[in-house]
């Protein structure tokens, strides 16, 4: 394994980790609960911004930027739906 893979790794556990805090912030039965599940969110997306950074600093992690065409579509696409 090398390190462009395991830091893709990293980053979807990363995400998955965030998303069971997050839904431990949204279900939480007691206000102490929340806060602790709100804190351990906070920390997990401070830690998946860092990975990244990091991977996009190294070109592991491109991005494609929309096109405002593409973009426009959408936006008919649902305005009609309603």
């Amino acid at each position: 394994m090398n390190d462009k893979e395991l830091m893709e790794g990293l980053l979807l556990t990363t995400k998955g980790v965030a998303d069971l805090y997050l839904h431990g912030t949204i279900e939480s039965s007691t206000s102490h609960i929340h806060s602790s599940f709100d804190n351990a969110l906070c920390e997990s997306l401070k830690m998946q911004n860092q990975i990244y950074d990091t991977m996009s600093q190294k070109g592991w992690y491109q991005m494609e930027q929309a096109q405002m065409n593409e973009i426009q579509k959408v936006k008919q696409k649902y305005t009609q739906q309603n």
